[in-house]
């Protein structure tokens, strides 16, 4: 048969984008290689919960305080108001979306993606089963390359798609202690340490009996192992289990082109839609799945492939404000561990906090309220001009 879309990846991006067309009559085969879990923190906002319907049992914990932590160990937390932050299990939750989305219809496949090759107006899929060991090739009008941070179908496919920056994260995921005062079940730390990461953060992110202890950096000489040990010892988790330990690349821009003008079309990190500062990942990619799925029904329906476009148009017309903000809160306080000490101390203002989280729980900008933004400008500023000590809240 040929297929009206074909997903490459089976992630939060490709298995929304794979249910969002079966559930619409669309034909689906979605691909995806078995084995592999993204090392991720596993927040996802309310909106995330609400927009995608996702169940309560995949909640593995419900934070409701963010610890801001600095490079002298100056510690501010953020009480999460009127919500919370969400923590899921990635070994468990992008199986249950691949799972959703072979219920919708979706045909499943098993194997690593290999090449895209056309012949008399007819798109095939090439891939090596994971079972047989051999190379099977399934034909579509459409692909949508869902295949992670440096997307083999973006690198074939896509201009620019090879050249995406990317943040190094790794990892490991240990069983959680008894709460003490250095770690409690329903607060999430975020380390801004240079002796951590020198550009990016570190992070201990509860998930009910187990918990995600994790950095990334750019720079290629950081030791992420030894950052990450540094981080559990400083945590006082270096006593706990080990259950496993990942590492991948992690996008930091949304590419410029997510279609290639004639048969494909990208999604999540293969995108590059990734929050910057926070690297926040998981909310984006499902949306980037959607506004992909979208994409593709559109242009099956109107036969018309500049339709591709309106998966980036969609998605960046919703969010390209939050990431520009977001971006240059990373440019201007992951510089120097003199910053991000600023930063933490920024973080005391208790507009800062409320607007944090409206916007994180909401994923929009908060317009409501004037005076704060300009309060939060006012002191920005001044913090970086170094007119202000970052002892002083």
């Amino acid at each position: 048969m040929e297929y009206d879309v074909i997903v490459v990846g089976g992630g939060p991006a490709g298995a929304t984008a794979a249910e969002d067309l079966a559930r619409s009559g669309h034909s689906v085969a979605m691909l995806d290689r078995a084995g592999r879990i993204k090392p991720c923190g596993g927040a996802i906002p309310p909106r995330a919960v609400a927009d995608f319907n996702i169940p309560d049992d995949q909640i593995v914990a419900k934070i409701q305080t963010a610890r801001m932590i600095s490079p002298t160990q100056r510690k501010v937390d953020i009480p999460i108001e009127n919500g919370y932050v969400g923590m899921v299990d990635r070994e468990h939750f992008d199986e249950f979306l691949r799972v959703r989305a072979k219920e919708a219809g979706a045909h499943r496949y098993t194997g690593t993606y290999l090449r895209i090759d056309r012949d008399d107006g007819r798109t095939g899929v090439t891939f090596r089963d994971k079972v047989s060991g051999n190379e099977m090739t399934l034909h579509t009008k459409l692909v949508i390359g869902a295949d992670g941070a440096r997307s083999n179908v973006a690198r074939d496919e896509v201009p620019g798609g090879d050249a995406i920056p990317y943040v190094i994260a790794y990892h490991e995921i240990i069983e959680a202690p008894e709460p003490t005062a250095a770690y409690d079940p329903k607060r999430c730390d975020v380390v801004y340490d240079g002796a951590i990461s020198p550009d990016f953060y570190g992070w201990v992110f509860p998930h009910g009996t187990s918990a995600s202890v994790g950095m990334g950096s750019m720079i290629k000489d950081v030791d992420l192992k030894e950052a990450t040990a540094a981080l559990r010892a400083s945590s006082g988790l270096s006593d706990c289990k080990t259950i496993r330990k990942e590492g991948a690349p992690i996008p930091l821009k949304p590419l410029d082109r997510w279609d290639n003008g004639r048969d494909v079309v990208l999604a999540g990190d293969a995108a590059g839609v990734v929050a910057p500062s926070s690297g926040e990942g998981i909310y984006y990619a499902m949306m980037g799945g959607r506004v992909a799925a979208t994409a593709a029904a559109a242009t099956l329906a109107s036969g018309e492939v500049k339709n591709l476009q309106l998966a980036r148009k969609m998605f960046m017309k919703e969010h390209k404000q939050v990431f520009r903000v977001l971006g240059a809160m990373q440019n201007a306080y992951y510089k120097s561990d003199e910053r991000r000490e600023r930063f933490v101390s920024l973080c005391h203002d208790i507009d800062v906090q409320r607007l944090t989280f409206e916007a994180y729980m909401n994923k929009k900008l908060v317009k409501a309220r004037p005076l704060a933004h300009l309060k939060i400008g006012i002191k920005n500023l001044a913090h970086l001009m170094g007119i202000v000590s970052p002892n002083k809240v």
